[in-house]
């Protein structure tokens, strides 16, 4: 829980300045936007950031394709980035850049004190070069033969055909893919930051609960496998801050990026004559938090911290992450236009939707989020409109023609209102824990209630009768005073929609003031607060999508399309029955539960997770399965129930013994789904 009474830093992961932002990006800026537009309507002193994230060899390079300069090319992405910040509602207090005379005078305060503390150690390495191009190629601008599976064109540090890893220097009739040119090995000597020497304070760090529980589990295993020196230098030639005291030596891109975070605190500070040492020093009145994407854990909970504290910085006292975004179950996809940039969802929908629909499914763990865009239409409209908007539009406009606009002076019964008041503070503790899933639950229960009431009462009816006056005034003044308790609860997740109501009720909410009443006051007339969404705005914003790749060159291929089209004739066909089976066949399968006790990566498998797993009554078997797409996080399977193939002859295989096979379903997407079993289960149960 966070310490209200501390001032509140809170940052998102800076977005990489070579594209533009789209729908999975967008998520983590929307959690981390309800979260402080909540700290800020408890009146907590807030200051929140970001940056874009503009260094290093792909920008370089890709403003040379486009026959720009670096400069030119971050200055257009950074002003596309806030564009679509803006647009989503994200209210940031400053929105900065890593190339910027702050981070630079950071990078190098931080580098020169980690250096004359130790922890800078250099040594020379080989590394691929391109000698057309005049310089180091890093992992992903080298292609070649894979050297275990013999596949063409994959990348120098992964085969995207057989899942393999390895160094560049192990490809096959490697090329870059800059140039065409054959590269060469070439010496040069690098800049290590010494991260083992950080062992002891970061595994205190983590325990101290500063990152979610699943994940530190994860980190334990980095710990155990030996923590690794960290290249922090670039040679030349390369887009960002050169190292102090070398010729040709630059900060490494993941050094200098997160150090934008203070940089964006610094460049606001200084306009508000705020003193940012104050702020970041150890021990200071300040609460860090850092909101992130799962992918980008090692760098935010072992090598960020680990930096902060050699350099004499206060580390993150929160790091909250997140999953993925999926849309309709599966990966986003090029060819189906689901690939979704945000200014391209602005043109269709308004903001509100989409961080409605995301918050209602944000539940405070590490789980991926899937945007189905049919739900989506349906909760928005059910939710929003039909439940919240609805309560006011059916009752403002008895106010405003028969009682002059103003609401009663008193009402008999306020028993409903003080059930809405008695849920604040469990909506609160629901916003605290970022669970914006069960605080949504709770606003809409309360919606409910409040719809059941108008719905008895029947405005509708009294207004047709002169001698119910006095009742249609209390009815309407309840339901309205409802309403903007409602308003006041949603007020983090849908700004807008408040700020409309609020001049409608002309009221001023905070989280203090929710318990007040509105009687005696005047309202404005009601105006539509909310418009409905249908699947034609949908299928529209998927259209222009694909317009949109199609414009930056991204458009699937002629082949890739038939393929693809070939997938979903395939899916629309009627699928062939099954040849039926006796009872006496279904019988020869065992298929018990099992707990999972391990779960991990295989190494040169880009498909495979191993599994140990309690059968019950001692005995544990070793299964590795190929689910490795659709749980990219395996330490958090530990502990959940699967069901296995009992009887299933043992599978050797290089990596090991396979003794069963743990069951899932799957879709046409590629979606991966474990199946589970009802609480109660037991390891070793049968299925049947």
């Amino acid at each position: 829980m966070s310490d209200t009474n501390k001032t509140l830093l809170v940052t998102c992961a800076l977005p990489y300045a070579n594209g533009s932002i789209h729908l999975g990006h967008i998520l983590e800026h929307i959690q981390a936007d309800i979260y402080v537009r909540f700290q800020r309507m408890l009146g907590r002193k807030v200051y929140f950031v970001c940056a874009d994230d503009q260094h290093g060899s792909p920008i370089m390079i890709k403003a040379q394709q486009l026959s720009k300069t670096p400069e030119e090319l971050i200055g257009e992405v950074e002003n596309e980035h806030k564009s679509d910040f803006a647009g989503f509602g994200i209210s940031y207090d400053n929105y900065y850049r890593t190339n910027s005379p702050e981070n630079q005078e950071i990078s190098s305060s931080i580098y020169k004190k980690l250096r004359d503390n130790g922890f800078i150690k250099t040594r020379v390495i080989s590394q691929l070069y391109d000698p057309v191009k005049g310089m180091f190629l890093p992992d992903r601008f080298v292609k070649g033969t894979c050297p275990k599976c013999g596949a063409p064109d994959q990348y120098g540090d992964n085969c995207e055909v057989c899942g393999a890893t390895y160094s560049p220097a192990d490809l096959k009739n490697p090329y870059s893919s800059i140039s065409g040119a054959t590269p060469v090995l070439k010496e040069s000597e690098h800049y290590f930051f010494d991260l083992p020497q950080f062992q002891e304070f970061l595994q205190n760090w983590i325990k101290s609960d500063t990152i979610p529980e699943e994940m530190a589990n994860k980190l334990q295993e980095w710990f155990e496998s030996g923590l690794q020196q960290w290249d922090i230098s670039r040679d030349a030639p390369y887009f960002g801050f050169k190292i102090p005291d070398t010729e040709d030596k630059y900060f490494y891109v993941w050094l200098d990026a997160p150090v934008g975070y203070l940089a964006s605190f610094k460049n606001y500070f200084d306009a508000k004559n705020v003193d940012f040492a104050a702020m970041m020093q150890p021990g200071a009145n300040t609460e860090l938090c850092h909101f992130i994407g799962k992918d980008i854990l090692y760098f935010h909970t072992l090598f960020w911290p680990a930096v902060l504290n050699g350099a004499g910085y206060k580390a993150p006292d929160k790091v909250f992450v997140h999953g993925y975004v999926t849309v309709n179950g599966a990966k986003m996809s090029k060819s189906k236009g689901t690939f979704i940039k945000a200014s391209t969802y602005l043109k269709h929908f308004s903001p509100e939707c989409l961080r409605y629909y995301y918050a209602a499914k944000m539940n405070g763990r590490i789980d991926d989020l899937d945007l189905n865009l049919d739900d989506f239409i349906a909760k928005v409209n059910s939710d929003i409109v039909n439940k919240l908007v609805n309560l006011a539009s059916r009752t403002a406009g008895f106010i405003t023609k028969i009682f002059g606009g103003k609401l009663a002076d008193s009402i008999s019964d306020e028993s409903l209102l003080d059930m809405f008041d008695a849920k604040k503070n469990e909506i609160e503790a629901a916003y605290q824990a970022r669970e914006y899933s069960r605080a949504i639950r709770e606003i809409m229960a309360l919606a409910d209630e409040a719809n059941r009431y108008v719905d008895e009462k029947a405005p509708w009816v009294a207004a047709k009768d002169e001698s119910r006056r006095a009742e249609l005034h209390e009815t309407c003044t309840t339901a309205l005073n409802l309403y903007r308790i409602l308003i006041g609860y949603i007020m983090p997740i849908l700004p807008e929609l408040a700020e409309r109501s609020m001049e409608f009720l002309n009221v001023k909410l905070t989280w203090q003031n929710l318990g007040d009443r509105l009687y005696g006051t005047e309202i404005k007339p009601f105006k539509a607060l909310f418009s409905r969404i249908d699947k034609k705005q949908v299928d529209a914003m998927l259209a222009d999508s694909l317009k949109d790749l199609q414009a930056s060159g991204q458009a699937p291929k002629d082949d890739d399309k038939k393929a693809q089209a070939k997938k979903e004739a395939k899916k629309a066909a009627p699928a062939e029955a099954p040849a039926e089976i006796t009872i006496d066949d279904f019988a020869k399968v065992d298929m018990r539960a099992a707990k999972v006790l391990v779960c991990e990566e295989v190494p040169e498998s880009k498909k495979l997770l191993r599994f140990e797993l309690d059968l019950g009554n001692g005995e544990t078997r070793q299964i590795f399965s190929g689910i490795k797409s659709a749980y990219q996080d395996p330490a958090s399977l530990v502990g959940r129930f699967v069901i296995v193939v009992y009887n299933l002859a043992p599978r050797k295989m290089k990596f090991g013994l396979s003794e069963g096979m743990i069951l899932s379903a799957a879709n046409e997407e590629g979606g991966i789904f474990l199946l589970n079993a009802d609480s109660g289960v037991k390891a070793g149960d049968r299925v049947g």
